[in-house]
């Protein structure tokens, strides 16, 4: 069991208050209201957590998002040496346009390990690699899309054309799409959530069979963590110039800031194990809206919560389901 799990219940408390807190948003067409009212709820309960904790990577200026930011220090033990000291990847409601819109998969998210072994990044993007425990040493970023195929068709037993793959629905990903359509693959674009997106391709029960693709780089370090406990196979490589829609001016903002907090080289293809360096680490998540997690239900007088809780050090999975009282 991992050495973290003291604090297991505090965790679960804070993805599930922020998720019922957005989910009063749903369907109301205002993401960054749901958005503030995660992060509100989110660091409200961090405030009373027994730990030493700081985010390591989390949202930023990207979206002009409410946001518990980077370097934040939670908890109320700060500075004390006799408890843990905990580095926090967080994403108080990844899928915010999915939450405004009662789309599937929002989640409110966040993965746990020792102080210093999560990789600190800024608010950038990362492309990104996943796929089930069979794929581990035959998939990677340092390959072509089309090798990569070939190679996981093979690995699972499959035809090409029997395989599903997953990406972010982006005008980056046109050629992506394009080499993949010419493979006669199963495309499986999605709009937002690729955290949701990487624990389906390294399951191998669901129907994805691999994520490819860039996104952003808090949900690649949480989905690393989520993947190590799982067995599967995750990597990840920073991005700094992705659309047009990113202004030059954050762009250098971004890498001059990543030159200063990522250690090595920043063009670097980090495996799982590089961009978490510790197995004593936890994800947890609790749904949002109905799709990898059932959503919130608000009934008269109770409100139902169910996640999912994965410990890196030992691979056991937890979904608890937490009714309370109003």
């Amino acid at each position: 069991m991992s050495n973290l799990n003291t604090l297991k219940p505090y965790f679960l408390k804070a993805t599930e208050e922020a998720a019922i807190a957005s989910a009063k948003w749903r369907g109301k067409g205002d993401r960054k209201a749901a958005d503030a009212a995660a992060v509100k709820a989110m660091r409200k309960v961090f405030d009373d957590v027994p730990f030493d904790g700081k985010v390591a990577i989390g949202e930023g200026e990207r979206d002009e998002a409410p946001m518990l930011y980077i370097g934040e220090q939670l908890g109320n033990e700060i500075n004390n040496p006799n408890v843990p000291k905990v580095d926090i990847a967080v994403d108080p409601l990844e899928c915010t346009n999915h939450c405004a819109l009662d789309k599937p998969n929002a989640i409110a998210v966040l993965a746990a390990a020792p102080r210093g072994t999560l990789l600190n990044a800024p608010d950038c993007y990362m492309d990104k690699i996943a796929g089930p425990p069979e794929l581990v040493g035959e998939i990677s970023l340092e390959a072509s899309v089309e090798a990569n195929v070939e190679s996981a068709a093979k690995a699972l037993d499959k035809k090409i054309e029997d395989l599903t793959i997953t990406f972010m629905d982006r005008s980056r990903h046109d050629d992506l799409r394009k080499r993949l359509k010419s493979m006669n693959v199963n495309l499986a674009p999605i709009g937002d959530g690729d955290v949701s997106a990487s624990i389906f391709a390294a399951n191998p029960k669901h129907s994805v069979d691999m994520l490819m693709g860039i996104g952003a780089a808090p949900e690649g370090v949480i989905s690393a963590v989520a993947i190590l406990g799982m067995g599967g196979v995750f990597e990840g490589q920073l991005k700094f110039q992705v659309s047009s829609d990113v202004g030059m001016d954050l762009q250098n903002e971004q890498y001059e800031r990543a030159c200063k907090m990522v250690s090595g080289d920043l063009d670097k293809i980090r495996s799982a194990e590089e961009l978490c360096t510790s197995k004593d680490s936890l994800f947890v998540a609790t749904g949002v809206c109905s799709g990898y997690l059932p959503g919130v239900v608000f009934n008269k007088n109770s409100v139902i919560t169910e996640s999912h809780i994965i410990d890196v050090s030992s691979g056991q999975q937890e979904y608890p389901k937490t009714s309370r009282e109003f």
